[in-house]
């Protein structure tokens, strides 16, 4: 039986990368998928395991799932068999290094995208070969000194550096590569992308296992994280923003086919990579309408959730007055049995922004006690459940030592909190707290209660209408009958990942100039790869820029951002 004097609180972590390899030729644009792998997603991982009484929702969105199993094959394939690695990163982690001097100085820097004060200067080593680094950086001619060996040291500690911090303090093995400092070779690369390859290939049955246990709850988005509000209706926008400019195109044709098709297609991938078909869904970017929720509610979805800035704009629409209370309880759209949560940005933004700087008692003594007030004025109501819902890999490496001290006191004191008890959305379903009634959702994502961060501006916009005109070849050339089964599979794939919300994400000037540049091309890569597939020219508009550089620098370099935000 659930104590009911004790305030129900989730930890919902969002594990999510989008779609690095293109679908033609199976190249990695970036590591970030298998680097995020052995440290964020590992270490979440260990630190529930180390505390039994522990509890979290962990959500994987199914790209980054299909992305991890590419890599554990690709990196099984070249130990066993010397197949080729297609991530050029790891590629030189083994040796394989680009011969001119440009190229050189390009993996150098590549070597230098991490976090300098937590994850470079921390290692004495690693900060000596950072600084000789920066020198270079200033000249890219003196690219043709940077030698073999100082390429693999770099190489090797940027990875002994994303290593997760449980793996740093119990792998015997890391220890001694910590030790040598110096002087790596090929061997060493080999041995450590070994044990990379080790900590991948663990990743889904340590997290299947604590499921089984039911020490967590594993939950999916649609398969490429696409906004599905919008892939139903531009005009979804307009319910939180009724004057946001919309694209020229009138909708995405046939968005209602494609968004049912993501879901379908991510619960499947779930199933394939876990073994059982997930119960929850963490709709992307917390992205939800009332259309959304009746998909939801079609594919037999328990339960969703969204930001909490979605349910003021949904409740102030229907009556003036708003309660502080009731952000912090279960939803249900009459005449439908899915369940519907919303975050407490407050809480959730305070881990991902601000108690990076904290000691780790202090933080989550700030934490337990907001957690407090809470229950105090919900005058311990057992229906109340607070929910904490945020990425769960992008905020660690602004934490001391990967967030090792602040995550394994946030579990052991909550655990053991007398006044609160941590659970999942499932498990609060299943013990029948009353819900409260949902009326017409108004439109929106966990960023601000709006969509603007998808649509509304005009790089936004040019992206989508870019998208319906490829969507109606792809309707055109399908229709033709003249794809085979092969390729009208890998053409409906390479259509998915271009419906990502990832991209658009990215477009905007309040964002970083390098990280514009490089999803926009990734993102008219992926398009083009699109056409390709479907045997059709790409369009000139597609082969050049239409994105804006960016020259802002928000929080977390623009991979997080707040509720508040744009």
């Amino acid at each position: 039986m659930p104590d009911r004097n004790r305030l129900n609180l989730v930890l919902c972590w969002h594990m999510h990368q989008p779609q690095y390899q293109t679908v033609c030729d199976g190249h990695y644009w970036q590591p970030w998928v298998y680097l995020h792998a052995i440290k964020d997603y590992v270490d979440m991982a260990a630190h529930i395991e180390s505390i039994p009484l522990a509890r979290a929702v962990v959500n994987f969105s199914p790209v980054l799932l299909d992305q991890l199993a590419d890599y554990v094959d690709q990196m099984h394939g070249f130990l066993t068999a010397g197949e080729p690695l297609r991530d050029p990163l790891l590629g030189a982690l083994v040796g394989q290094y680009p011969d001119s001097g440009s190229a050189r100085v390009d993996l150098m820097r590549t070597c230098l995208r991490a976090h300098k004060t937590r994850m470079i200067d921390r290692f004495p080593i690693y900060k000596n070969l950072a600084d000789m680094a920066e020198f270079v950086d200033q000249d890219s001619n003196y690219g043709g000194y940077l030698n073999d060996q100082y390429l693999m040291d770099l190489t090797v500690w940027y990875h002994l550096a994303w290593l997760g911090e449980t793996i740093r303090r119990t792998d015997s093995r890391v220890e001694r590569f910590m030790a040598q400092g110096r002087g790596f070779d090929e061997s060493s690369g080999r041995d450590l992308l070994a044990i990379i390859s080790e900590l991948l290939v663990g990743i889904v049955p340590r997290y299947r296992e604590l499921a089984l246990q039911g020490r967590v709850e594993l939950s999916f988005t649609p398969y490429s994280h696409p906004i599905i509000p919008l892939l139903l209706d531009f005009s979804a926008a307009r319910e939180a923003q009724p004057d946001v400019p919309l694209p020229a195109a009138s909708g995405y044709p046939g968005g209602a086919e494609r968004a049912c098709r993501q879901i379908h297609e991510g619960e499947e991938a779930f199933a394939r990579h876990f073994g059982f078909r997930p119960h929850g869904c963490w709709p992307s970017e917390g992205a939800l309408s009332t259309e959304t929720l009746t998909l939801f509610e079609a594919a037999g979805i328990r339960w969703t959730a969204s930001g909490e800035r979605v349910l003021r704009h949904t409740m102030e629409a229907q009556r003036e007055e708003w309660t502080e209370a009731e952000r912090h309880r279960a939803y249900q759209v009459p005449g439908q049995r899915l369940k519907c949560f919303f975050r407490d940005d407050g809480l959730s933004d305070l881990i991902g922004f601000s108690y990076a700087d904290w000691h780790a008692d202090d933080a989550i003594g700030n934490l337990i006690e907001h957690l407090e007030n809470i229950a105090l004025a919900a005058h311990n109501s057992p229906e109340t459940i607070v929910s904490i819902i945020m990425d769960g890999e992008n905020a660690w490496e602004y934490y001391p030592e990967n967030g090792y001290y602040f995550l394994r006191t946030l579990y052991d004191r909550l655990a053991h909190h007398p006044g609160i008890r941590l659970t999942t959305f499932s498990e609060y379903l299943e013990e029948g707290y009353k819900t409260l009634a949902l009326p017409r959702l108004v439109a929106g994502s966990w960023v601000n209660g709006t969509l603007a961060t998808w649509i509304g501006q005009r790089d936004k916009n040019r992206a989508w209408d870019i998208l319906v005109e490829a969507k109606l070849v792809f309707d055109r050339v399908v229709a033709s009958g003249r794809l085979s089964e092969e390729q009208r599979i890998l053409a409906e794939r390479a259509l998915a990942i271009c419906e990502g919300s990832d991209w658009c994400w990215w477009f905007g000037d309040y964002n970083p100039g390098d990280a514009v540049a490089q999803f926009e091309q990734l993102y008219r890569t992926h398009i083009m790869n699109l056409y390709a597939v479907l045997g059709e020219p790409t369009p000139l508009s597609v082969r050049e820029p239409f994105v804006r550089a960016g020259s802002g620098e928000p929080a977390r370099g623009g991979v997080m951002r707040s509720s508040g935000a744009l």
